[in-house]
């Protein structure tokens, strides 16, 4: 592939810097990117460029962090720690490297999935094959990295090593395998901080060597910038030398918690904005870990069964990084779990000469660029192939003889070594947990399949049961109980089956780091919300251009059985109504004014991020422009106590799941035809 010339900032001289001190001093002098400073404290407008030591199981040689506020001010300058020339890029003009980058993203701790039936899928260690071999068979003038775009915790059973609090902390079990399997650095994503940033830093001082990245993440209380993350940073690899940059969305993080009050996000443009003239100066080529998402605005993709709202994804990070360098640059993706340039290069996907991609999710895929890069020509005389290497998933019901078997995990798909002695040790600190059976399942009707299909087009046993169950728990909230509890239908993930009901098949049901927010709303408030809720529904007319196994990111609502309504589907989205409604058995308008409590889960009580309950737009392919309640207003009592943990604790007591104690379809929402 090549591209176009734009203009450049500052280019700098490689063979003057080489020279050693006088020399440096003299090419720095020239350049208004460079200069050093013994122990300087980096200023507005400079960062600091401070030796780091690589991951020892990666491929960096030499690595270098930048330091410093890349958000106060545009980055001018970049300042050396100690006084010593800030090294520069070691190729002379026109020689050519190879640089092959190997990247997943979303993993959610995804290490190895667990199947009873079909068998483990090793799925970090068959990456691990695959990164060790490209390494061992890369020439001498390739440089192999490895890297994460993010979310790599937050959605499997090795969450549950990290606790709930310090003194529960054994492990984090993404970056403790990530550091052993050789990824190089990592980009900070949104579920990072779901079980808070304290716990975060834990993860990351006791099981990351490698660096996290994040350009626009700032002011936790935990996770301080350049101690636990930097904005950017330096890899020198065979000769070639490469700057990486984080990114993190700002829609979809967590901001505002509790524990945490003053973390916040900037704006990715912003930040790519300040820092990337500054580290392309320096480098041969720049790699953005965006955790941001493919697309710009409102734009369907990936998991997203509808639109979501992305704000500045990387349709808006690829151009402004076009128009900021003419080095060669590469957007590796994340946060959307979309599938990108399957067999090769899609036109689509690259946005003024910068290449976007994105290897899926939940280890689907590695994804591999491959770039050829000629120093000092930029973007002019640089080559690049991509693809995704599908990781196999296991069925060991399925014989050789077989069609789909070539296409399934089979022995020595996966590095034995690093399964036997990184994963294996992290299930064993699960096994009890993993097996340890919280109840039965009485009836045969909560199946996956049935729960995801119905979550956003009307009622669901299984969301009915949960909220419900919540509810009962609530007497023992330190407040007291609540009278309603609402939980949003994106986060009912899976379905349970008939039978023995172990903790990881109902933590396959509800993955996600979700605490209990108890807010005080009137009934007009309420009455407000529902019918914010209706223009959420997936009409009946949309269902069939759906993916109705992906998220449609609308946020729509579940409710306890206190709360009973209907909706009058009207000719679309805007003209829905919420009517006949009831609190406790009582029509809503004989109680507009009285007070009520309402539990909600943290994703929502946060305001649902890009599904939208903080005054913007609804998103999800709503049509109609219709404003969404901003439920950020309320004042919320934050318990601290864990969703999932007290729908489990009712599944204890009650010993079983049934319809019963709950999970059944009781029309408390009806659809009027």
């Amino acid at each position: 592939m090549t591209s176009s010339n734009h203009n450049a900032p500052t280019t700098l001289s490689r063979r003057g810097l080489l020279l050693g001190g006088a020399a440096f001093a003299t090419a720095a002098g020239l350049s208004p990117m460079l200069s050093f400073r013994a122990n300087a404290t980096p200023a507005a407008g400079e960062l600091q460029l401070v030796p780091a030591t690589p991951n020892p199981n990666g491929s960096i040689e030499k690595l270098f962090l930048l330091k410093g506020d890349p958000l106060v001010a545009p980055i001018k300058t970049i300042v050396a720690q100690d006084g010593s020339p800030v090294p520069m890029p070691v190729l002379k003009e026109g020689e050519r490297r190879v640089l092959r980058v190997l990247h997943f993203n979303d993993m959610h701790n995804h290490i190895t999935d667990l199947h009873g039936k079909k068998g483990n899928t090793h799925r970090l260690a068959q990456m691990v094959k695959l990164v060790k071999d490209a390494r061992a068979k890369a020439a001498d003038n390739e440089a192999v990295l490895f890297v994460s775009a993010g979310d790599d915790h937050t959605g499997s059973v090795f969450d549950e090593l990290m606790g709930w609090s310090p003194e529960e902390f054994v492990a984090d079990a993404g970056y403790r395998s990530y550091s052993a399997a050789g990824v190089d650095i990592a980009t900070l994503g949104n579920h990072e901080f779901d079980r808070g940033a304290e716990l975060l830093k834990i993860g990351k001082d006791t099981d990351a060597t490698f660096p996290l990245l994040s350009a626009n993440v700032h002011s936790s209380d935990f996770m301080l910038r350049d101690e636990d993350y930097t904005a950017a940073a330096i890899a020198d690899i065979k000769g070639l030398r490469v700057g990486l940059i984080g990114l993190t969305t700002n829609i979809d993080t967590r901001v505002g918690q509790s524990n945490d009050p003053n973390m916040a996000v900037e704006r990715p443009i912003t930040a790519i904005q300040n820092v990337l003239p500054a580290v392309a100066a320096i480098s041969d080529v720049v790699v953005i870990l965006s955790h941001c998402g493919y697309g710009i605005g409102n734009h369907a993709s990936g998991k997203a069964a509808t639109a979501r709202e992305i704000g500045d994804g990387d349709f808006a990070i690829a151009k402004i990084a076009s128009d900021l360098t003419d080095k060669p640059v590469v957007v590796v993706g994340g946060h959307t779990h979309t599938e990108l340039n399957t067999n090769g290069i899609d036109n689509d996907n690259m946005i003024d000469d910068v290449l976007i991609t994105q290897a899926k999710a939940h280890g689907a895929f590695l994804g591999d660029i491959a770039m050829s890069i000629a120093a000092g020509q930029g973007r002019q005389d640089w080559y690049s192939s991509v693809s995704l290497h599908p990781i196999k998933s296991s069925d060991i019901r399925v014989k050789a003889d077989d069609e789909k078997y070539a296409s399934l995990q089979q022995d020595g798909d996966w590095d034995d070594a690093f399964e036997t002695s990184v994963v294996s040790p992290l299930l064993k600190a699960l096994d009890s947990k993993l097996a340890e059976s919280i109840g039965s399942v009485e009836i045969d009707t909560l199946g996956r399949d049935a729960m995801i299909a119905s979550r956003y087009i009307g009622e669901n046993s299984l969301a009915n049961f949960m909220n419900d169950a919540v509810v009962e728990r609530s007497e023992t909230f330190p407040n007291g109980k609540v009278d309603f509890a609402l939980f949003n239908a994106t986060g009912v993930s899976s379905g349970v089956a008939k039978g023995p009901l172990s903790f990881k098949a109902w933590y396959d049901v509800m993955p996600y780091a979700d605490a209990i927010h108890v807010a005080e709303m009137t009934g007009a408030q309420i009455r407000d919300m529902l019918q914010n809720n209706v223009s959420r529904l997936l009409r009946p007319s949309e269902t069939e251009q759906t993916d109705m196994g992906g998220f449609v990111s609308r946020g729509f609502l579940h409710f306890s059985s206190g709360i009973r309504y209907e909706i009058a589907l009207g000719k679309d989205a805007k003209s829905a109504k919420a009517v006949n409604i009831t609190l406790h058995g009582q029509p809503i308008e004989t109680v507009l004014d009285k007070k009520f409590t309402m539990a909600f889960n943290t994703y929502i009580a946060l305001g649902a991020f890009g599904e939208t309950w903080n005054g913007k737009p609804i998103g999800g392919g709503v049509k109609g422009d219709i404003a969404s309640l901003d439920v950020r207003k309320l004042k919320f009592d934050h318990t601290g106590l864990v969703y999932r943990n007290e729908v489990i604790a009712f599944i204890r007591n009650h010993k079983t799941i049934s319809q019963a104690n709950g999970a059944k379809l009781d029309g408390r929402l009806a659809i009027l035809k």
